[in-house]
């Protein structure tokens, strides 16, 4: 069974996701984890050219994919596991959280993690969370729900959960920026799906929202 979850930052989809794991007995997959992992990677090799405030590479392409398809990656009980490295708790930095969306949008690399993510749902049932798994990933998933919530929920959300040294203002900044160039990608952009069960989370609690998924799990 693949259960499949989209939404912006902040609209609260991966601790949904998590929660609704625990409570089938199924596995969570964060699809960002795959993306923040190779941006870790990427910072770590020098491709990636953090000195102003718009994040670019100073590898063509090219060498990126290459750079990308050499990397081992796994994911071990919710955990990346980056060429034998649990790299889970490097993942939230700010400067990962400013370099992944630019990596996500390389469409190469959307390919390499969307093999990478198919594999492992032909081996168990899992929830997945992330921007494009309703629409490309997997589009015939058992169960596809959108999660989203308004920009200043969103980014109050992140500035609690006490991992970033920015503002407040700063960080809704930040979120608005990458759901706009999320909203953009050339492939894999953040989008409804047509048959998605849309959820806004505002206003609800992690228990409601779980709640309402359960629901139409088990309709």
């Amino acid at each position: 069974m693949v259960i499949a979850i989209d939404g912006p930052a902040g609209s609260g989809k991966s601790t949904v996701a998590h929660r609704i794991a625990e409570m089938l007995h199924i596995t969570f997959l964060n699809s960002g984890s795959f993306y923040r992992a190779i941006t870790l990677a990427l910072l770590r090799a020098g491709s990636i050219d953090i000195r102003d405030s718009a994040p670019h590479f100073l590898q063509p392409q090219d060498a990126i994919v290459s750079f990308v398809q050499a990397l081992q990656l796994e994911y071990r009980d919710a955990h990346l596991i980056l060429n034998g490295e649990d790299v889970e708790e490097l993942l939230h930095s700010d400067i990962i959280d400013a370099c992944a969306s630019p990596v996500s949008a390389i469409v190469p690399v959307r390919h390499i993690v969307n093999v990478h993510l198919r594999k492992i749902a032909q081996t168990m049932s899992i929830v997945c969370e992330g921007r494009d798994m309703t629409t490309v990933v997997f589009p015939d998933a058992d169960y596809k729900f959108y999660l989203d919530a308004s920009i200043d929920v969103q980014a109050e959300r992140r500035f609690k959960q006490g991992v970033s040294n920015l503002s407040f203002e700063e960080i809704k900044a930040r979120i608005q920026k990458r759901d706009a160039l999320d909203r953009h990608k050339a492939e894999g952009s953040l989008k409804i799906a047509g048959d998605a069960v849309y959820i806004d989370t505002s206003d609800l609690t992690i228990e409601q929202v779980c709640e309402i998924i359960i629901h139409k799990i088990h309709v």
